[in-house]
């Protein structure tokens, strides 16, 4: 039987051992802080791993992040180099993602945070209204939530563009890939949408040079990871006016600290790393399927490249 151990930044610990029980009673979860024998220990689903944890357990075979980004396993500088990573390809996870995405998105397109702080005013003032199809809204990373939102946004009549670090011929999607094809991209984004994994390339992109590149009056929508934006940079393009207003799931540091300016930024709206949620009743069967594919020596499904990062 395989043994699988559990580790949550969330306290849905008991939804989490309720669903595996119903759905995958072969397989025998362990909580983080009772592990038992570790030597027992074949896989680990993991959040944010404490230090030194993974390297504890000497038969470990796969190491499953339980979201869709997997730097917070490949950061761990103690992480077993021999012991396979797979990310979490979650249907209620991008259902979640796309949710958010196409809610900012039209807030940004119909101009709602303009109208709340008119509202505030008591102004009553009827500003411009653009269709769909003449707002093109850009997608960094045209991975599986990307192009699930690019989707989503094209059947409400959006232009839509997107960028990946390699080529992509996506259906009704103006494809551009690689650092020489970024700026064009970004240039005709008037909404961006970052979605793209953490990696050495992308930590930073979204500081001064690349977010001067956006059309003047452009809005932000960041669910990928804080790293991705450099918040000074961010916060000046802001006041410039050179960004209209942003929507920000993701922060350098998590939560963000009470006092940080973006708080209170009359054109930011700031959620807490909840654009979209991991749920048992939607990932438990993919994570078994996963730990059953190793158990069986077959190939992992969404295995990570750790030299890419994704």
């Amino acid at each position: 039987m395989p043994v699988l151990i559990f580790r949550s930044g969330s306290d849905r610990t008991q939804w989490w051992l309720e669903t595996f029980r119903e759905r995958a009673p072969e397989i025998e979860v362990r909580l983080w802080n009772e592990p038992g024998d570790v030597s027992e220990v074949t896989h680990a689903l993991v959040w944010d791993p404490e230090p030194g944890i993974l390297a504890k357990m000497p038969n470990l075979k796969l190491i499953i992040s339980l979201g869709a980004g997997v730097d917070h396993i490949l950061d761990q500088v103690d992480r077993p180099p021999h012991v396979p990573v797979a990310r979490l390809v979650d249907p209620g996870l991008k259902i979640g993602m796309v949710e958010y995405v196409v809610y900012n998105v039209l807030r940004f397109h119909r101009r709602m945070p303009d109208y709340r702080q008119q509202q505030e005013k008591q102004l009553w003032i009827e500003r411009y209204q653009t269709l769909p199809s003449e707002r093109r809204v850009g997608i960094l990373g045209l991975g599986e939530i990307g192009v699930a939102c690019a989707q989503a946004l094209i059947a409400l009549g959006f232009d839509v563009l997107g960028w990946s670090r390699t080529k992509k011929d996506i259906h009704k999607v103006g494809c551009f890939y690689g650092d020489e094809a970024l700026k064009a991209f970004l240039g005709q984004s008037e909404i961006l949408i970052c979605l793209l994994p953490l990696t050495p390339e992308t930590n930073g992109i979204l500081g001064k040079i690349h977010l001067a590149a956006l059309p003047a009056g452009a809005y932000l929508i960041n669910a990928g990871r804080g790293a991705h934006v450099i918040e000074a940079d961010l916060l000046e393009a802001l006041g410039s006016g050179h960004i209209a207003g942003a929507a920000l799931d993701v922060f350098q540091t998590e939560p963000l600290p009470k006092g940080h300016p973006l708080w209170s930024h009359a054109n930011v709206t700031v959620t807490p790393h909840i654009a979209a949620l991991t749920l048992p009743t939607t990932a438990g069967p993919v994570i078994a399927d996963i730990v059953h594919a190793a158990q069986a020596g077959k190939p992992i499904p969404h295995r990570v490249n750790a030299k890419r990062g994704y």
